[in-house]
């Protein structure tokens, strides 16, 4: 078993300090007897040898001290060093842990929760909603001919209505809501504690309003539409079924005629 040097470090000084107490002991009982014999002629020689252990006492003392200043304490405030280095690091990369979740679970030119975030907090709704009995809904929301604006205008143009989008969504709906960007021009709403004629009404609520919202990005202005599916969850479904189920609403609109809402 290897010692670190602090800890050797600390041992020889016990080992010093006991060795201090031993001889400190000894002359102790050297006195006791030396005070019961003060009339004998010999006690010469003892005063010498008593001297001579307090003298050693002494030096044991001072290198204890010696020890202790130069090589025990440079040592501990090494390791102290090197442990706040240590906390540092760790707060570094837990920052940066939380810092590359955050990224992870983010859609970069939105600001919106990605994908993965939606998976993820549809499952944990579900299981939370089934548990108290409450309603949950989804809707899923596709832009219109959203390849045109690409193809016409470019693709800044394309990023600059995907931000309008995701303002206009997160400024309608709820802190409870679960508002992310699933990917392209896709985006999908889960609410909680709307029934299906509330869940409607908040649909075209939202659909109206991106459809009367200019883009401006330079020199272009224009309006786009969304299509809009909608799902109440019935219960039983998984995440995925629930999911699905809305985007074939969303395709029905789709083929209705897009700019509308099915549910």
């Amino acid at each position: 078993m290897r010692f670190h040097r602090a800890e050797s470090a600390f041992f020889i000084f016990i080992f010093v300090i006991l060795g201090a107490g031993l001889v400190t002991l000894h002359a102790h009982d050297f006195l006791q007897s030396f005070a019961a014999g003060l009339t004998r002629p010999s006690r010469i020689a003892d005063i010498a040898y008593l001297n001579r252990l307090l003298f050693f006492t002494g030096v044991l003392l001072s290198t204890a001290l010696f020890f202790g200043t130069f090589f025990i304490y440079p040592l501990i405030r090494e390791q102290v060093r090197e442990e706040g280095k240590l906390r540092a690091m760790a707060r570094s990369l837990s920052v940066r842990s939380e810092t590359l979740e955050h990224a992870a679970l983010t859609d970069g030119l939105t600001g919106m929760q990605n994908r993965r975030y939606f998976d993820d907090a549809l499952k944990e709704y579900i299981a939370e909603f089934h548990r108290i009995c409450k309603p949950l809904g989804i809707m899923i929301l596709d832009l219109d001919h959203f390849k045109q604006v690409n193809d016409t205008y470019g693709h800044d143009v394309g990023d600059a209505v995907l931000k309008a989008v995701a303002d206009c969504l997160k400024s309608m709906t709820r802190y409870h809501d679960i508002v992310a960007r699933l990917g392209g021009e896709e985006f999908a709403v889960v609410t909680p504690n709307m029934d299906a004629d509330t869940l409607e009404r908040f649909a075209e609520r939202i659909r109206k309003a991106i459809a009367a919202m200019p883009v401006a990005a330079g020199d272009v202005r224009l309006m786009v539409t969304a299509s809009v599916g909608l799902a109440l969850w019935n219960g039983k479904e998984t995440a995925e079924e629930f999911y699905r189920r809305a985007d074939r609403q969303l395709y029905e609109a789709k083929r209705q005629g897009r700019n509308r809402v099915c549910a």
